[in-house]
């Protein structure tokens, strides 16, 4: 990485000050194939050994890098193989205390939040991973810091219905017994098509397959700075779609050296390898950090509106464009979030009805994700949610790109009511959903939806 220019430099201290440009996440990751052991005690005791020897120095490390360079560093995670490996010879009981040994790693050394507790089952079942499964609504409604990723689809193998069916009840199930919080827990749980194996974002941080032994990813966000910089240049000329794009392509290529700055010398000081900057615009629900308002300034009064989906390729494509441009470590999922609760416009969007979920479907055919943090009545059945599901694992395998699925029945609230999670989830307005049954002898046709032809590459 090259060295800054006092332009670069000055640039940079404007967007941390002004702009709310952030490193949101430095996530460490931990394989824990290592401590896989017949004795569900001697595993825990194993995992939690792991965990805080390999973790423990690294939110003194973020702070002291934050406090030298004065860039702000929001989140301190960590990411475990799929916990799933490790369940093979136990049963559900196991899974629970595992995750509950993992919560309390992650509060002794102080993250805030472990993911990993996932699997992957796109193909099918193992032992290990239907354990998993089956644990995931006791172990998200009774943690804090633990989240939940399940993989049931991918351009490769296709979509493994009947695991779409499963995590429908799961999801279900997980809002239901954390009715208290609106459903919280839903929120630390996502369902996946090609889920990456570097994504350093929650709920959906894993360590996968290929990846070290122990590695630094980094998570760096700057709607905000985006918003600012077409702003200034579409006030001070006429700009066309060519010159929106490559204003884009300069503010991600800043943000993204920013990013690897901090995450190499993060990963120097614990003495582990540095791995990928992903650079996705992840807004919050702060005004001014917003992938919504990011919109608006193209022109899309309403969100939802004809030009929506249009947009969202503009800047995802410039976003993934610059960023490839500063670093030859550009990994995880970079590009746009739309997580509806965390952004105050696209909440906002959903109160007014402009943006439905239809159309936030068809935005994340070219976005980074999926339906991300989408609040639906707390009645919606297993069937219509399973459906809702199937429908965006197939974007990702037809396109042969990362679709995902946080979505929160809220319990006890319908269309157009208010859910309140706190913090970064934000708030947000319930979508209503197509009338319940509909798809239901659709879903129960189970099985696996092969993979397409371009899923066959040799």
């Amino acid at each position: 990485m090259g060295v800054f220019t006092t332009e670069e430099i000055m640039r940079t201290v404007e967007m941390i000050h002004k702009e709310n440009l952030d490193v949101r996440t430095v996530t460490l990751g931990i394989n824990l194939l290592d401590c896989a052991d017949q004795d569900a005690h001697h595993l825990q005791e194993r995992v939690h050994r792991k965990i805080v020897e390999k973790a423990r120095r690294l939110v003194p490390v973020c702070e002291d890098v934050s406090h030298r360079y004065g860039i702000p560093i929001v989140n301190k995670r960590i990411s475990l193989s799929p916990v799933s490996q490790l369940l093979e010879a136990h049963d559900e009981v196991t899974a629970i205390a595992l995750a509950k040994t993992i919560e309390r790693a992650a509060r002794e050394v102080n993250v805030d939040f472990v993911g990993g507790f996932s699997a992957l089952v796109e193909k099918g079942w193992t032992h290990g991973a239907k354990n998993l499964i089956d644990a995931i609504p006791m172990v998200l409604s009774s943690t804090e810091r633990v989240c939940s990723s399940v993989n049931v689809a991918s351009t490769a193998a296709g979509i493994n219905v009947d695991a779409v069916k499963r995590m429908a009840e799961a999801i279900i199930e997980t809002a239901c017994l954390s009715a208290d919080r609106n459903g919280l827990g839903a929120a630390k749980l996502v369902v996946f098509a090609n889920i990456p194996a570097d994504n350093p974002f929650m709920a959906g941080a894993y360590l996968g397959a290929g990846e070290p032994e122990c590695v630094v990813n980094i998570g760096v966000s700057g709607p905000g700075v985006v918003k600012r910089a077409l702003e200034v240049q579409i006030k001070s000329r006429k700009m066309t779609f060519t010159d929106i794009a490559e204003e884009i392509k300069k503010t991600a290529f800043r943000v993204t050296r920013v990013g690897e700055l901090i995450g190499r010398e993060v990963a120097e000081r614990l003495g582990v390898q540095f791995g990928i900057v992903d650079l996705s615009l992840a807004p919050t629900p702060r005004i001014g950090d917003s992938v919504g308002e990011i919109l608006q300034t193209l022109g899309i009064e309403a969100i939802g509106a004809p030009g929506s989906t249009a947009a969202i390729a503009l800047l995802n494509d410039a976003v993934k464009k610059g960023g490839l441009f500063a670093s030859s470590s550009v990994g995880g999922l970079s590009g746009a979030f739309m997580p509806v609760s965390e952004d105050a416009a696209l909440s906002e969007a959903a109160r007014r009805g402009d943006l439905r979920l239809e159309k936030l479907e068809a935005m994340t055919s070219v976005c980074s994700v999926g339906l991300d943090m989408v609040a639906v009545p707390g009645d919606t059945d297993a069937s219509t949610l399973a459906a809702i599901i199937l429908d965006e694992m197939a974007i990702g395998v037809i396109n042969n790109k990362t679709t995902a699925c946080r979505i929160i029945p809220v319990p006890g609230k319908k269309a157009g009511e208010k859910a309140v999670f706190g913090g970064l989830f934000g708030e947000t307005y319930i979508m209503p959903v197509h009338r319940a049954g509909a798809s239901r002898a659709f879903i129960e046709f189970g099985g696996r939806i092969p993979a397409p032809l371009r899923g066959l590459k040799n």
